[in-house]
């Protein structure tokens, strides 16, 4: 950066296994990082300094979060954005071609004239609640493939190693939930947080885990903003006179799993859901809408829960008004 700069800097990173390819607004500056133990000190260092830039970085499986790491803790202005926005906003600009150094250049637009908000340090303990509870979920996914192929298969010696693979992912499920509850409990503000969600009938130490390690914003928020966050907020299709019909999209998917689950069962054990869900299904709403406003309303409640710091107890409405 030159003295002449003396403004915010913007910078876009394209991520990938080899290298970063760098892009630093104003001045159009390029910088190609090849990925070894000293790119984010080499990153840092190209983008000036760190209280006057914002640095801003696609999600992509996981390779970016060193990186983010690293800026986070040098005090660099991070943000980490969904890679459909980003090529929304590269369409929109009529940018159609895309490479790593049109998608750096991309990202240092995006950062200058979206200036998106920016990403938090994760506590360590956090990212390994985090890692457990993905790898759990990677585990359960494998398991069903295989399950269905334990219904398919008819010969004995493929049908014996498909056995052989389900309790193998049995016995590695088994022992991740048990370092999720042990990570848990020994942290004393996690086990009393652990306690008021599961407090809630339907919701189980699965979903009470997936909500704590991919919804650390729970209680924190109001419960529009939870509802968008988490993907079970209905979104508006209107234009003119026309009123389309509402639905959900975007969120985190894990989490609108989670919750899905958690409704299905709330939807029969939980008394303030089932008399929600029936009076809906009364009203001719079709099932999976019933389900869905059960998932927000099952939020709704766990958001409140988390934040007044109380258990579950009938009646709720005074917690979710």
């Amino acid at each position: 950066m030159t003295e002449a700069q003396t403004g915010p800097t913007f910078v876009g990173v394209d991520v990938s296994q080899a290298a970063w390819d760098v892009h630093v607004r104003p001045g159009d500056r390029r910088v190609r990082i090849e990925v070894t133990d000293e790119a984010a000190s080499q990153l840092i260092a190209a983008v000036g300094a760190p209280g006057a830039c914002l640095v801003v970085v696609e999600a992509t499986g996981g390779l970016e979060r060193p990186l983010v790491a690293a800026l986070l803790e040098a005090g660099v202005t991070t943000a980490v954005v969904n890679p459909r926005q980003a090529r929304d906003f590269a369409k929109a600009m009529g940018r159609l071609a895309k490479t790593d150094r049109i998608d750096a250049e991309t990202l240092a637009l995006f950062a200058e004239r979206v200036q998106p908000r920016p990403a938090q340090k994760t506590p360590e303990k956090q990212e390994q609640l985090d890692a457990l509870v993905t790898r759990r979920r990677q585990l359960v996914a494998l398991r069903a493939v295989e399950r269905t192929r334990q219904r398919q298969t008819v010969q004995r010696t493929a049908k014996q190693s498909i056995d052989k693979t389900v309790k193998f992912f049995d016995k590695q499920i088994a022992e991740l939930e048990q370092a999720i509850a042990r990570l848990i409990d020994a942290d004393e503000d996690w086990r009393a947080k652990r306690d008021l969600i599961q407090s809630v009938p339907g919701v189980g130490p699965t979903t009470g885990a997936t909500l704590m390690a991919e919804l650390p914003e729970l209680g924190q928020l109001n419960r529009r903003q939870i509802a968008t966050l988490a993907g079970v907020a209905p979104l508006n299709r209107d234009s003119g006179t026309l009123r389309g019909r509402r639905c959900v999209r975007g969120g985190r998917a894990s989490v609108r799993t989670a919750l899905y689950m958690a409704a299905f069962a709330a939807r029969r054990f939980n008394p303030a859901i089932r008399a929600f869900a029936d009076r809906l299904h009364q009203a001719g709403k079709p099932f999976k809408v019933v389900l869905t406003a059960c998932m927000r309303k099952l939020l709704t409640i766990l958001n409140a829960l988390v934040r007044q710091n109380a258990h579950w107890k009938l009646p709720s409405q005074s917690l979710v008004s």
